[in-house]
């Protein structure tokens, strides 16, 4: 067993085929659909939720883990000998899901907890997260596993398209994209999580158009950054998510190049069709 335990919450959505020995523990958040309320990605999987909200009459909203959810890890971590804990959640600014991981801090007793603000989202903060891990699988320190963490988490980005940004203003996710309010249909808005916050880019015509551009934009943020690590995600858009991986691969030659499903808690907020590439470049 690694001598670090590693938490996060379930909008980072790491693919299993990245994590090697590790186990990487999940704190889901919850999806509310009407009087039901749904573990991320234990009482609802991606497909089902596309499904079901393509005939809804009433909206699904979110709600973070709570406090108590991260100290019953916690505690069972413990209990079980592990003392070093690494948490990395969703930024702060898309979701309370961090302040719970401190405040469970705060109640647990007899494990040295490190709680990190992954700014992004997805895999924005999964490969940080994953870096840590490799860290650790290497024998390095504590110190060291947060310090390989922090120092990714600077190195990596996130871009996305969406449809429609309906799904972030009803949800309050919508950040400095709101200037893209009222954009016509035809148009396409790209936005970027910049220190946390989701911020407006561009508008480009039809979304053929918007996927070139995302593209693009993936290449100019990592040029002369090697090596690469990409993944591109989706909300029940695979087939485009798997085009756009395809030229990513055959432009950019990353190291790991990976197709990811963004979780139900995820997609309640960004709308099906939404595409995006999260990025890791310059670390070995």
């Amino acid at each position: 067993m690694s001598e670090v335990a590693f938490i996060t919450d379930s909008t980072t959505n790491i693919p299993k085929e990245l994590l090697g020995k590790t186990k990487l523990h999940v704190v889901p958040s919850v999806v509310i659909w009407g009087n039901e309320e749904l573990r991320d990605g234990v009482d609802i999987q991606p497909g089902e939720f596309y499904k079901r909200l393509s005939t809804a009459a009433e909206m699904p909203t979110t709600s973070q883990p709570t406090p108590n959810d991260f100290k019953a890890k916690y505690e069972e971590l413990i209990a079980n000998g592990q003392k070093d804990i690494v948490v990395m959640t969703v930024s702060a600014k898309l979701s309370g899901t961090l302040s719970s991981a401190e405040q469970a801090r705060e109640m647990s007793k007899g494990g040295n907890i490190e709680v990190i603000d992954g700014y992004s989202a997805s895999l924005g903060t999964g490969w940080p997260l994953l870096q840590g891990i490799k860290a650790a699988e290497n024998g390095k320190s504590f110190k060291e596993v947060v310090n390989a963490i922090k120092n990714a988490r600077d190195k990596s980005g996130v871009l996305l398209m969406v449809d429609t940004l309906e799904f972030l203003h009803r949800g309050g996710r919508i950040g400095g994209a709101s200037r893209f309010l009222g954009t016509a249909l035809s148009l396409k808005p790209i936005l970027e999580l910049q220190d946390g916050r989701l911020e407006a880019l561009e508008r480009v015509r039809t979304k053929s158009k918007a996927i070139a551009r995302l593209i693009d934009l993936i290449e100019e943020r990592t040029a002369g950054q090697k090596p690469l690590r990409v993944a591109s995600l989706h909300a029940n858009a695979e087939a485009d998510a798997q085009a756009i991986l395809d030229e990513v691969k055959k432009r950019m030659n990353p190291i790991q190049a990976v197709l990811t499903e963004v979780s139900p808690a995820v997609g309640t907020h960004t709308g099906p069709g939404t595409l995006g590439l999260c990025y890791l470049a310059g670390i070995d």
